[in-house]
């Protein structure tokens, strides 16, 4: 815990307004509300996370919480419910946490998510409820907003740490099934919300392990695998039934698992895990990884702890990741994390554009990653070994914005030069898994490989529904968990109007 101890002075600072805020005889006006200080969550100092997998943050103490949680204004247009793709009652549970009833706003929560902790850990809230919340347009900055994921990830830690888990209530039986393929955030959504209702719910998962992106994807410097496994538990407590080490597709195929097997509805959530490369010459040399091959190893795998696992993963000195989301992020911390002297990250554009959080390129630069802001790769050289060896690089200025609101990348013509490198991570994205698709010949996908569904979640076929990243392409926990809660809610309507 070493690593923690500068930031002491933070949770006094919090405690002192805590208490101060305790002892007013007065309730609390708006004024008084906008000018309490956004508390600050602690880290590990920078020089110490980046040789471990220990997670980054590691939470608001509980007087920082409420002090936090009493920063809202309680809106009754509540802009920030409108933002959250689940649709949370983000007032009611922070007042529940300003009040301290911590077990209360774990309630309020779970009336629409049963996943807070991840959900507070990795989903993009300054793009979304905070982006809106009116104490941060009131402090003319998004920065200044409630911390809300903060705030669920407390409650969701405080419930796990107190021991008060309590599992959903599951209705009576109603001898329907329902088979959810994929356990990513999607999938999980999908077999709550329908595991609640009474439904017989049975998930299969191709990997060894439950979690989906959540698992295989993220680090555990971002989010531990003992949260994701928390967060599951609840599901099983519920009933649901997990098959793992099935690959539908191959197993089972949709219309066996439809006509064989009994199922009244199927939910495919089988996520964007086919990924995308450059198309450059030297893609095809030893050293060079698609981002979730790399991640996939490190984190489902267990690569970096050495002494337990039998993993193979690249022995890395000088890696450069190109990229600019979230996943570049992840790779390239990961990379340093797994004993690379220097770690650049390649981006066509310039900070402004890139799509990662903020918080996770801060984390990154603070920990010693190189920033190569208006650079492509051309070219991957290496030697007669096949090894990587050096990369050809090329600059890029920033012209008109593109369809994204971005300004595009153009190439400055003749401006090229060479790096040594002996990792390449390609980090441009994923398309959708092409196995249903494949396997389930009349199921409707558009041009880039995605199930094409209706506005309730419903594909071409009868009795079929999807969401998530196989529908979206690759996006976020939180983006998926909608998409989930919304199929979710069709297949219930869908089954109650046939009994």
């Amino acid at each position: 815990m070493t690593a923690w101890t500068d930031h002491r002075e933070i949770f006094e600072e919090g405690k002192k307004i805590f208490q101060e805020l305790q002892s007013r005889t007065e309730p609390l006006k708006n004024k008084d509300r906008i000018s309490i200080p956004r508390q600050a969550m602690p880290t590990q100092e920078p020089e110490a996370r980046a040789g471990n997998l220990c997670e980054v943050s590691i939470g608001f103490s509980q007087e920082q919480a409420v002090v936090e949680a009493m920063r809202c204004l309680d809106c009754k247009t509540e802009p920030c419910v409108a933002g959250c793709p689940v649709s949370i009652d983000i007032p009611g549970f922070i007042k529940k946490v300003s009040e301290q009833d911590f077990s209360g706003a774990a309630e309020v929560i779970k009336r629409t998510s049963l996943l807070p902790a991840i959900c507070g850990r990795v989903c993009p809230q300054e793009t979304q409820c905070e982006e809106v919340c009116t104490v941060g347009k009131s402090k003319k900055t998004i920065s200044q907003s409630v911390a809300i994921g903060g705030l669920e990830r407390f409650v969701a830690d405080w419930e796990q740490d107190s021991d008060l888990i309590n599992t959903p209530k599951v209705k009576a039986a109603t001898k329907k099934k329902v088979g959810v393929i994929g356990s990513g955030p999607a999938g999980l959504v999908v077999a709550a919300d329908v595991r609640r209702e009474g439904h017989e719910v049975v998930l299969f998962e191709a990997f060894h392990k439950l979690g989906g992106v959540m698992r295989y994807g993220i680090p555990e410097f971002r989010l531990p695998n003992s949260v994701v496994d928390q967060e599951i538990s609840l599901l099983k407590k519920m009933g649901v039934e997990f098959q793992l080490n099935t690959v539908v597709g191959r197993t089972r195929k949709i219309e066996d698992l439809l006509n064989k097997d009994g199922f009244d509805a199927l939910f495919v959530g089988s996520g964007a895990g086919l990924p995308l490369f450059m198309g450059i010459p030297g893609e095809e040399r030893v050293g060079v990884f698609a981002a979730n091959e790399y991640l996939t190893r490190a984190n489902l795998m267990r690569a970096y702890d050495k002494e337990h696992a039998d993993t193979p993963i690249y022995a890395s000195k000088k890696v450069v990741v190109l990229g600019g989301g979230n996943v570049a992020m992840d790779a390239s911390r990961m990379a340093l994390r797994l004993g690379a002297e220097t770690v650049s990250v390649v981006y066509r554009r310039t900070l402004e554009e890139m799509p990662a959080r903020r918080e996770e390129i801060e984390h990154a630069m603070e920990e010693g990653i190189e920033f190569r802001f208006l650079e492509n790769l051309l070219q991957i050289d290496g030697g007669e070994d096949g090894r990587v060896t050096s990369c050809k690089v090329q600059r890029y200025k920033l012209g008109e914005a593109d369809d994204s609101g971005r300004r595009r990348p153009m190439a400055i013509e003749g401006d090229t030069f060479e790096i040594p490198v002996d990792t390449v991570i390609i980090a441009i994205g994923n398309g959708s898994n092409p196995l249903i698709k494949q396997t389930t010949p009349n199921l409707e996908t558009n041009r880039r490989g995605n199930l094409v569904v209706d506005k309730s979640g419903k594909t071409n076929l009868e009795g079929v529904f999807a969401g998530g990243d196989i529908v979206l392409g690759a996006a976020t926990v939180i983006l998926a968990m909608g998409e989930g809660r919304k199929a979710a809610s069709s297949i219930n309507a869908m089954l109650a109007s046939n009994p």
